[in-house]
């Protein structure tokens, strides 16, 4: 008989000790970067977020002796489903003591509710969903996540494949350093894609950023459409996501790319703030933004997190040429590292836009799947 219960998140006090749980979870493991506490609140309101207008989910934790020792979410995407025409369930936000009893007693659960809303796959980790947090970390464990990437144990994907999860999708993260990435004939190709395709670039104009998101917005969800998973964010969800990044962002780090006068692409770095927050262990907002605004300037990686041209200019190199100009740039502001991530195994314009920098992959990570 099992010594501990699994059952579902449903009171406000519930919802604490799921956030609270990571906190305390990984307090002893310095590679873990704890992530603002007001951020983990809206990614899982379902009140608020708009997400969740679209989408189901139910949290569940696990407990023993009144101590947690675990946890799930279990999410149907509507729009997901609706795009790609099939019946996929997520699970999410999953933390685990190393126990197979205890991880298969989560899963087990979450494919229970996914079964109940008629979904005949489990798919994850999303946290919630592809534009959020998305992967497990399989390979590179030896260093610190960047902004707005997963971590977690190494043990995960045992007690993953134990249940009968499998590999769905890998994701790479590329490492690129500024004293590599400019070669001569790296340097001449670039030239030859503007010239030959007319492209012009700029940075985001912050005067008119209503219009500027509109418009990178229409780019975004056109350049991604096609991808495998990929589903395209409502307007409330890329305002509210707009609004969240406007606080961080680089504006020279936000790239739009122009042809003959129309935008075909842009891309979106963000200076790797985690490098900052890794030591504000307890998520607070005050101590968060302390440690932003005292050693911003001694950040030295950004995160390409965002990169991308509509289906139209994909073949023509003009995504090499926006990765090309944001390590210009990105060494302008002093910048000396950049992460491209994450990027699908079998993405081959946009691995190969990585390997022309000099770009190595150094952290992996991994869908996993089940029919149910």
């Amino acid at each position: 008989m099992a010594n501990f219960t699994v059952r579902p998140v449903l009171t406000k006090a519930d919802t604490k000790k799921f956030i609270d749980f990571i906190y305390t979870f990984y307090k002893n493991d310095q590679n873990w970067v704890p992530p603002l506490r007001m951020d983990r609140e809206k990614l899982i309101d379902k009140k608020n977020n708009p997400f969740y207008k679209h989408s189901l989910m139910e949290l569940f934790l696990a407990e023993r002796d009144g101590k947690v020792i675990g946890r799930i979410g279990a999410i149907v995407n509507d729009n997901h489903n609706r795009e790609h025409n099939d019946k996929v369930g997520f699970f999410g936000f999953f933390e685990c003591v190393n126990e197979q009893d205890v991880a298969n007693a989560l899963f087990d659960e979450a494919k229970k509710y996914l079964r109940s809303k008629g979904m005949n796959a489990m798919r994850g980790p999303a946290s919630p969903s592809v534009n959020d947090e998305y992967g497990l970390l399989i390979e590179g464990f030896d260093s610190p996540p960047v902004v707005l990437m997963t971590y977690n144990p190494e043990y995960y994907g045992t007690l993953i494949q134990n249940y009968g999860l499998k590999k769905e999708k890998d994701l790479y993260a590329y490492i690129l350093d500024q004293h590599t990435v400019y070669t001569d004939k790296f340097n001449r190709a670039n030239e030859i894609v503007k010239q030959r395709n007319s492209l012009t670039f700029r940075t985001i104009n912050m005067k008119d950023f209503a219009n500027e998101v509109r418009r990178i917005k229409d780019v975004y969800n056109g350049a991604w459409h096609y991808n495998w998973g990929a589903v395209a964010m409502t307007d409330e969800e890329f305002d509210a996501l707009a609004n969240d990044l406007k606080m961080v962002v680089e504006p020279e780090l936000v790239l739009i790319a122009e042809s003959k006068g129309k935008m075909v692409g842009f891309g979106l770095s963000l200076p790797d703030i985690n490098v900052r927050l890794k030591d504000n262990r307890n998520g607070g907002l005050i101590g968060g933004l302390l440690r932003l605004l005292v050693f911003k300037k001694k950040i030295d990686l950004v995160r390409v997190i965002v990169l991308g041209v509509l289906p139209e200019y994909q073949k023509t190199g003009a995504a090499g040429v926006l990765f090309y100009e944001t390590a210009v740039r990105a060494k302008k502001l002093g910048y000396r590292y950049g992460e491209a991530s994450w990027i699908l195994e079998d993405n081959v314009m946009m691995n190969r836009a990585a390997e022309a920098m000099l770009g190595k992959i150094y952290k992996k990570y991994r869908i996993y799947q089940q029919e149910i």
